[in-house]
């Protein structure tokens, strides 16, 4: 095992307990591979399951192995009504799997969205949320977790995603109030008010944004 690699699982350790203070469950995978084997452990075969934009799902190919389950895929939607539709039915759905911006040595999370699905989702509806985020994703506090989503998360996507935004002509983030500013939401989950709903696998790689 490399230094990194036991580093990461060193604090993966500290972070798991103060998701479990948090009323929230957490795993760690030494690999993207191991946090697919993790996350399908944690959703019943037969059961619907939708996303959140994710660029650290698209690099692990999570969403390839759902074969078994009821998927609600908004990137096969042939309108937008059909995708708006897809965003009402995550509130019901068993399980709903995305990515956090940040994640604290203490266990918090932090959410910086655009439309607010994402964010809703995860406040609210589905029965099962499985998180998954690299490691590289991780702060000492929430401050450092906000600063991190906003400039290490947010500008890249809004270049992904050829927003009209200052910080995708600049790089940096001008706190700007853009109509296109992905920014509109900001979101701590300090704490699961129904015990394990929430899940999150840190994986010892760096994964998305």
């Amino acid at each position: 095992m490399t230094p990194k690699k036991e580093y990461y699982r060193l604090l993966s350790q500290k972070i798991i307990k103060g998701l479990e203070k948090r009323n929230m469950e957490g795993y760690y995978a030494e690999n993207k591979e191991e946090a697919v084997s993790i996350a399908l452990s944690l959703m019943k075969e037969g059961s619907t399951v939708t996303w959140g934009g994710s660029m650290t799902l698209e690099e692990i190919g999570l969403k390839d192995k759902l074969h078994k389950y009821t998927v609600y895929d908004r990137a096969k939607a042939g309108s937008q009504e059909e995708v708006n539709e897809i965003y009402r039915k995550a509130f019901c759905c068993d399980n709903y799997i995305m990515s956090t911006n940040a994640i604290t040595y203490d266990g918090e999370l932090v959410n910086i969205d655009g439309t607010g699905n994402r964010v809703a989702a995860l406040i609210y509806g589905p029965k099962n949320v499985v998180v998954i985020a690299g490691m590289n994703k991780v702060t000492d506090n929430v401050e450092n977790a906000y600063k991190r989503a906003r400039s290490h998360a947010s500008v890249p996507n809004a270049i992904r995603l050829d927003m009209n935004t200052p910080c995708k002509a600049t790089g940096l983030c001008s706190d700007c109030t853009s109509p296109d500013c992905i920014c509109c939401q900001a979101v701590i989950t300090r704490y699961s008010r129904i015990k394990g709903r929430i899940k999150v696998i840190l994986v010892g790689e760096s994964l998305g944004y």
